[in-house]
């Protein structure tokens, strides 16, 4: 386990975003406050929690996860995929974690975040997507997850803990195979099999599109995915967990709907992104063909 956490830390530590040098730059200025306060959904996000308690835990979950399969062994991918998360995230209000993203060696359709930026996409979903816009919305929908500690959140009921601040507590003094600790991460990687409140998931989804926007991409690249999602055999064992785990597709849809209504036209026109997206991931790709 510990060579395996290695090689994922070192992973999502060495591949550089080339896209960082031009921090600052905001293509679309969506008001990213205003655009949420406009969902309705209120969360404890800002609620405290030390930040390095978040990595730390993380760090121990997306271990835990990435036990279920390997990371796919190509680097050319994994930079590119995290260079495209680097600069979404860049926009974000919590441009200064240390976001790191990855493709997991999976064909399952998912991905999911871990507190502290830790994020992964399945080679599956990742092949099922057109374009970086649709790339960037599902990692933004993921980034979200993060921004507004949705894991966190339902780790803290579900854990008994009374506040975050205990969480942090434990993290932060826990010694090696610490007892407490130990239940804590298995507690944190449990919510991955069991899912997250649905309306964490819709704000998430809310978030993402206009996570999306900011950094430039066509917003509409989200709801595309879900669009593709919806045209797949409900029975394909590769969808089980994204159905056990998430809204239904036309939920998730509908409720995007209503929060792009209004706001979003003056982004029709924001690049997709195919040619590089399909030169990005034409080496995997031309393997399953």
């Amino acid at each position: 386990m510990k060579t395996l956490r290695l090689t994922f830390i070192l992973l999502m530590t060495t591949v550089v975003c080339s896209a960082c040098s031009t921090q600052g730059l905001v293509i679309n200025n969506i008001d990213i406050g205003k655009s949420l306060s406009a969902i309705g959904h209120t969360s404890d996000a800002l609620t405290n929690v030390d930040e390095e308690a978040e990595i730390l835990l993380g760090q121990e979950i997306a271990t835990n996860l990435l036990g279920v399969a390997p990371l796919l062994p190509n680097q050319d991918v994994q930079s590119y995929v995290n260079k495209v998360g680097r600069w979404v995230s860049m926009h974000s209000e919590r441009p200064d974690l240390p976001w790191s993203f990855a493709v997991m060696d999976d064909m399952s359709i998912n991905a999911f975040a871990a507190p502290g930026g830790y994020i992964v996409i399945t080679k599956g979903l990742l092949l099922r997507l057109n374009n970086e816009a649709e790339l960037a919305g599902v990692l933004g929908h993921e980034i979200s997850h993060v921004l507004r500690r949705h894991h966190l959140n339902a780790l803290k009921k579900s854990s008994g803990m009374s506040a975050l601040t205990d969480i942090t507590s434990v993290i932060l003094t826990a010694k090696e195979e610490d007892t407490q600790s130990l239940k804590l991460v298995t507690a944190g990687t449990e919510i991955y099999i069991r899912g997250l409140d649905k309306e964490d998931e819709f704000e998430s989804d809310a978030m993402g599109v206009v996570l999306a926007a900011r950094a430039g991409y066509d917003p509409y690249g989200l709801p595309a995915v879900l669009h593709s999602l919806q045209m797949i055999n409900p029975d394909d064992a590769g969808m089980a967990m994204m159905f056990k785990t998430h809204p239904s597709l036309d939920d998730r849809l509908s409720r995007l709907d209503g929060v792009m209504a209004s706001g979003f036209e003056q982004f029709d026109h924001s690049p997709a992104v195919e040619s590089r997206f399909i030169r990005a991931i034409g080496s995997i790709s031309s393997l399953t063909q």
